[in-house]
């Protein structure tokens, strides 16, 4: 009797409870209720390495954009991806010097960057927002980028994930390019949940490369600046240099060594000359002095380089000191965000509390794979640029950007010896290690150069000497060199390309065998030991730099001027697209499931793990439909679900009124 007299009470509740959980679980992202990390569907499609996949670009005016493409700016497009149609996307050219660089030549192949939420803020591609493609400039190998990218992930680094992708424009073919995912929104979610923190890409205004990030500055007439009589600090020849690896750079291609001035050189001025301890002679350590030296606060050097704040420099707690961080940063922010980041970039300064400001794991195995591939267009380098700095609750972790002047490109000439012998414990070009906070500390502490040694030894182990490095250069070769072959906008020719694998093949197999050396003892790993005895540096004297691309040969030998080329700007929007871009039969004896092709291998610590899907990447969808039906469907299925409630609720109180 009491049970029925309670029964109706008891059903409404129930009811009602099922109605807030259901909201709650509908509505679990706004909610912050989310795993640590987001697995995309973008993953398993297009970022699917085994393959090389198809972009079509559709525009009306393709001709037209390209006349106007050092302005950055976004127009309308559709783009088919692995047959996959999007409308109403935005695509734009994207670069640092290399922007310039392409309209100088005379050419036309710019990087690219699609941005598929611009126009509509529920269009991704399964997940991601945007999209680039970079056209691989000064690669001669065409793997630079990717097999830089494919070590990060590999050893557990926060990387974005890449592949190879062949471009056509309204149906013509336009050539190979490397599919990067954008270091934004998606990115952040797949790797740090929903609730991510802070993203930041500090760069000076001085640098090079538009939309805030110094697109007025000319790379010519900085090497104009830099050129001079007689330097100390170029790379002489290797008989006279005696192993001798110095901490500057010499600017490429400017026919001319660079002048020493040792009195008014800041630290990171590529003129700067070593001194035995390894600092410049005109370098000092104290932040403010530093920040004299660069010309004011956050404002840049009086020169072109970038200025303190982007070598994570703590000057004060004044904000304007930072503005070439806050400035460029890639998420919003607020007051309270920049004032937890000079903070930790003041403890990180001050050697405090490192494993709170710090995410030490992550920014060594940063360092690792960085410091091997020997990449000086970077946050290591005098530009001191090309990196994300990633916040959350006060803790600090770097994402990498950027390396197709990996490998010395960036030195241009430099000779081959002295790259693969580069310090691992000295690996600062155009500075000091004391001249970057965010590397400094590891050096600073017995317990955390210890951990770099060991985890470079894990790296070389596992990487190099396990055969994983060989075979995924041969696959990958095999699976991009037809490609290459027909590619007609390539910067170099199809020997260049064979020419460039095979030396950086060879150059990594050595510098993994110098690193090792460095570790276990029998070859310095700093500059001034190997300035006193060279006699153990790994010989690399057979290589040539050049012939993997370096800065100061972007044309290669397969162009020399404006692309000849029949006008794609408004062929019909129907033609089929190619459908290309499948895997080539590995060579004998090779088992292609022993090799994963997306950068990871199992049981090491993975920061790219692809999503599994059971649907076909090749199905032909409405991109641009995609995420609108997704948003219907729960909408629908939110309002299913209270309708059912409310029947429930109103025939519970009818059931009490007959009673």
């Amino acid at each position: 009797m009491s049970t029925h007299k309670y029964m109706d009470k008891i059903c409404c509740l129930a009811l009602l409870l099922a109605l807030v959980v259901t909201g709650v679980f509908l509505n679990a992202p706004s909610l912050g209720i989310q795993a640590a990390s987001t697995a995309q569907g973008y993953e398993s499609r297009l970022f699917d390495t085994s393959r090389v996949h198809t972009i079509d670009i559709v525009m009306d005016d393709w001709e037209g954009f390209l006349e106007g493409c050092t302005d950055e700016e976004y127009e309308l497009c559709s783009v088919v991806i692995d047959n996959e149609s999007y409308n109403n996307v935005a695509i734009r050219a994207k670069g640092n010097t290399s922007l310039t660089q392409v309209a100088s030549y005379g050419n036309d192949r710019y990087s690219f960057k699609i941005e598929f939420d611009h126009y509509d803020s529920t269009i991704s591609y399964h997940g991601l927002d945007k999209l680039s493609l970079n056209n691989i400039i000064q690669d001669n190998t065409y793997m630079k980028d990717y097999l830089t990218y494919q070590m990060m992930g590999y050893f557990g680094v926060d990387a974005p994930l890449c592949s190879y992708v062949y471009i056509t424009v309204n149906g013509e073919d336009w050539g190979l390019y490397l599919a990067v995912e954008g270091v934004e929104e998606s990115f952040l979610e797949r790797n740090y949940g929903s609730d991510y923190g802070e993203l930041y890409k500090p760069d000076s205004m001085s640098m090079g490369g538009g939309r805030g990030n110094g697109g007025e500055f000319d790379l010519e007439d900085w090497m104009d600046d830099q050129s001079g009589e007689e330097s100390q600090n170029t790379f002489p020849d290797r008989q006279a240099m005696k192993g001798q690896r110095p901490e500057g750079m010499t600017p490429p291609d400017t026919g001319e060594e660079v002048q020493s001035n040792t009195e008014t050189m800041p630290q990171d001025m590529p003129g700067a000359v070593p001194s035995q301890d390894g600092a410049s002679d005109s370098q000092t350590t104290d932040p403010a002095q530093t920040d004299k030296q660069f010309g004011g606060r956050g404002g840049g050097m009086g020169g072109s380089m970038g200025s303190s704040d982007v070598s994570l420099i703590y000057t004060d707690d004044d904000y304007d000191s930072y503005s070439n961080i806050f400035d460029n940063a890639k998420t919003d922010i607020t007051d309270a965000d920049k004032d937890r980041l000079i903070a930790s970039l003041k403890q990180l300064n001050e050697g405090e509390n490192i494993e709170s400001v710090v995410d030490v794991d992550e920014v060594i195995r940063y360092f690792v794979v960085h410091n091997f591939v020997c990449n000086f267009d970077s946050y290591t380098g005098s530009m001191i640029h090309n990196y994300y700095l990633y916040e959350e609750d006060g803790q600090l972790s770097m994402i990498p950007w950027d390396y197709n002047l990996a490998f010395g490109g960036f030195q241009g000439g430099q000779d081959a010896t002295s790259m693969v012998n580069y310090p691992i414990d000295t690996p600062v070009s155009g500075g000091t290690v004391d001249s970057r906070p965010m590397l400094a500390w590891i050096f600073e502490s017995e317990e955390y150069t210890q951990l770099y040694h060991q985890y470079f030894a894990d790296f070389i182990s596992s990487y190099f000497d396990s055969g994983y490095f060989t075979q995924m250069m041969a696959q990958t070769k095999q699976l991009i060199a037809p490609y290459v072959e027909k590619d007609p906008t390539k910067f170099c020719t199809y020997e260049e390309f064979e020419t460039g694998v095979e030396t950086l093949e060879q150059f990594c197999l050595l510098r993994a065998e110098s690193v090792q050396g460095q570790l276990d003892g029998t070859i310095p790993s700093t500059s001034d030991g190997q300035a006193e005895d060279s006699s153990a540096l790994v010989d690399a004297s057979e290589l040539s730099i050049s012939d993997m691309g370096t800065m100061n040969n972007a044309m290669g030998g397969g162009m020399g001027g404006p692309m000849e080329r029949e006008d794609i700007s408004a062929q019909p929007q129907g033609e089929e697209v190619p459908s290309g871009g499948q895997p080539f039969d590995l060579p004998v004896g090779e088992d292609s499931a022993s090799l994963p092709m997306d950068g990871n291998v199992p049981e090491r610590p993975q920061a790219n793990t692809a999503a599994e899907s059971g649907q076909d990447p090749m199905k032909l969808e409405v991109g641009g439909e995609n995420q609108s039906a997704l948003n219907r469907e729960y909408g629908v299925l939110l309002a299913a679900s209270a309708a059912v409630l409310l029947a429930g609720l109103i025939l519970a109180w009818r059931y009490r009124k007959r009673a």
